[in-house]
């Protein structure tokens, strides 16, 4: 195989692009924003609007030529589907409130950290909380439910009519699997919901062939084989699984760190530390926080490019962003945003987030165990003032995906190996000015303080 078609089905944004295997080259063919519905039972994804753009993504991809369909999505995400493949429930955002709600009677139930690698986080970042909320707030919907499928496993059952589970989608921070015995947590016996999960298949197996209706709507050849699918952090992971020890941060709404053959560390569920399960079934120690929605609200969602002039501004002036926005996520739990050194504007401003953003970068690295080379995949790979405080702060060479959101080549090659390697777009050394060093030690210790 050779041209793969991706479905990509991020947070923020949904895409489709093609993958050429032989070069490595990316060519995104439509994007769309994935908006939240705000009326109904409750907020949740529109995920007929999305179906029609994937079709018409995936006709553009056809008349260019595609040997296979993978897909990719983001994690705390399932849909609940009934006997015909209907939604028994929409698919509920989870930033919702709602299963905050039931936090009580969720927690007698869940396992703890130690079965599942899965902190116990807000709202519906638990998927198991959001299948317990839903049940209990909607029965007799919940009653209807064929098929919890995990999000990149409900396109894929979209497009060949076949239903899976699978381990990274299950994996990530759900509650609903042990990653140490690759098998469903005690949750889901406990809950009962055993026959509402399909069977689990690799992220590379193919499903089978694209529905006849889907084949006739897009262009698609009869027969073009439609994977199951994989969670989009682990997508990034993919190029790298045989390059450890290393850390790779995969960035986009989320800034999601993972340690391939790190140093054994302790793992610390309270600093939104997790394990995830990579494409080969293989736990892995994991910490994260809200890189790229947080840096999008510092800026007002006016990205810029720092001069050299507003770098050395904020290095010389110390200004700082302190953690953090979204303090019920990421390793400073219950910590504040707020400026010292006085609030900049411009270029200054988006020097100072991307300091922030990588500072925090590293913390997660070390909560990980991370080692080695750090590859940065996706929204951050191109930011340069981001890549070089990285660098600065972890004291190890970092290696930029350039603007490619990594998670599109990860999920093409489960249909088969690059040809050629690429070299990163961009790679950057520590830097050794005690201006940066010094902001590296002054910003830590400013956090310690608050």
């Amino acid at each position: 195989m050779r041209r793969i078609a991706v479905l990509d089905i991020g947070k923020t944004n949904a895409k489709v692009l093609v993958v050429d295997l032989a070069t490595g080259a990316e060519e995104v063919l439509a994007r769309t924003p994935n908006a939240v519905v705000r009326e109904g039972l409750y907020p949740h994804h529109d995920l007929e609007m999305l179906w029609s753009f994937a079709l018409s993504g995936l006709k553009l991809a056809a008349a260019r030529g595609v040997d296979a369909v993978s897909i990719t999505a983001h994690g705390a995400a399932c849909v609940l589907v009934d006997d015909v493949g209907g939604l028994a429930l929409p698919m509920l955002d989870y930033e919702h409130v709602g299963p905050d709600g039931m936090a009580a009677e969720y927690d007698a139930v869940r396992p703890a950290f130690a079965e599942t690698g899965s902190p116990r986080l807000p709202v519906g970042l638990n998927v198991g909380a959001q299948v317990f909320w839903l049940s209990r707030a909607f029965p007799a919907e919940f009653a209807r439910v064929r098929h919890v499928l995990m999000l990149a496993q409900y396109w894929s059952y979209r497009l060949s009519g076949v239903a899976a589970s699978e381990a990274t989608s299950l994996g990530c921070h759900t509650d609903l699997w042990n990653p140490w015995e690759g098998r469903f947590s005690s949750l889901v016996g406990r809950m009962g919901w055993e026959g509402l999960f399909p069977p689990v298949r690799k992220a590379a197996d193919v499903l089978g062939p694209v529905l006849p209706s889907v084949a006739e709507a897009t262009g698609l050849p009869a027969g073009t084989p439609i994977l199951c699918g994989i969670h989009d952090s682990n997508a990034s992971l993919v190029p790298h699984l045989g390059e450890a020890p290393c850390g790779v941060l995969s960035t986009g709404t989320w800034m999601i760190v993972m340690a391939l053959g790190g140093r054994k560390v302790e793992l610390n569920a309270s600093r939104d530390v997790l394990v995830n399960v990579n494409a080969l079934g293989q736990p892995v120690p994991t910490a994260r926080f809200m890189g790229g929605r947080e840096m999008e609200e510092i800026m007002g969602g006016r990205i810029v490019e720092p001069s050299a002039e507003d770098l050395r501004a904020v290095l010389e002036g110390r200004v700082m962003a302190m953690p953090s926005l979204h303090p019920e996520t990421g390793p400073f739990p219950g910590k504040r945003f707020g400026w010292i050194g006085g609030e900049p504007q411009g270029g200054a401003r988006m020097a100072a987030a991307s300091f922030y953003a990588a500072l925090m970068g590293a913390e997660c690295l070390d909560l990980a165990g991370a080692e080695g080379p750090v590859i940065v995949e996706g929204a951050f790979g191109g930011n340069l003032a981001f890549l070089r405080m990285l660098a600065t702060a972890t004291g190890r060479v970092v290696r930029g995906s350039g603007q490619g959101a990594g998670t599109g080549l990860g999920a093409a090659l489960l249909a088969g190996p690059l040809a050629v390697k690429a070299a990163p777009a961009v790679e950057v050394l520590p830097e050794n000015d005690a201006l940066w060093t010094g902001y590296v030690g002054a910003w830590r210790e400013a956090v310690a303080l608050r």
